[in-house]
């Protein structure tokens, strides 16, 4: 009895990770969506590329308010692009967000049991060396173009910053309409205040 409870319990016989069926489903939606409306490309956030072999994020905003939060529970793109590094999922467009895995394909959502996360090998280093050889490491990948998910995650931040500089930009013009509106108000209020002291003025003049 109990050499069958852990046969049944075997990590081989378990479906595809969530963060994988997930991201398949939310793609086969997508399509079914636009089946069903007729639209075409551009009311796409996130659709399989024309051969089926990838995916593309064609809105990364609207991919992360709308998308994310239904299927991940957050919103941070930059957290969705490491978790298919992690799998081994490539960006190979440099003018989209375009990912692509040899087991992740339209139409074979069986395949999904084959795709596993990368496996880090077992360091030789002491325990006080690994901090520095691990960011060795990094380094070496940096250098040789191999961390896509350092550069997707730079280029995210490059977005937000973008998208930061912008608010400031909007939040500086409302504090100058707010003060411009204050001096006029500051203006009425002196006018007003001035005509006043005349009026008591010429009343006691007049006694």
């Amino acid at each position: 009895m109990s050499c069958y409870n852990s046969t049944s319990l075997s990590p081989r016989n378990k479906g595809p990770a969530p963060f994988l069926s997930k991201t398949y489903a939310l793609l086969e939606e997508g399509e079914e969506e636009e089946e069903g409306s007729g639209g075409g490309r551009s009311n796409k956030i996130a659709s399989w590329n024309d051969e089926g072999t990838g995916f593309v994020v064609w809105s990364p905003a609207e991919f992360s308010e709308l998308t994310l939060p239904r299927y991940f529970k957050h919103n941070n793109f930059s957290s969705f692009i490491r978790q298919l590094n992690t799998y081994g999922f490539k960006k190979t467009s440099s003018r989209r967000w375009e990912f692509k895995h040899e087991k992740f394909q339209r139409g074979q959502k069986q395949m999904l049991v084959e795709i596993t996360r990368k496996k880090s090998e077992p360091s030789v280093f002491p325990p006080f060396l690994k901090a520095s050889s691990s960011s060795d490491e990094d380094h070496h990948h940096i250098i040789n173009g191999d961390d896509d998910g350092m550069s997707v995650h730079r280029q995210t931040l490059m977005e937000e910053n973008q998208n930061l500089r912008r608010e400031k930009v909007e939040l500086q013009s409302q504090i100058a309409q707010f003060k411009a509106l204050q001096n006029k108000l500051l203006d009425c209020v002196a006018q007003h205040t001035g005509i006043t002291d005349n009026n008591h003025q010429e009343t006691s003049t007049a006694r």
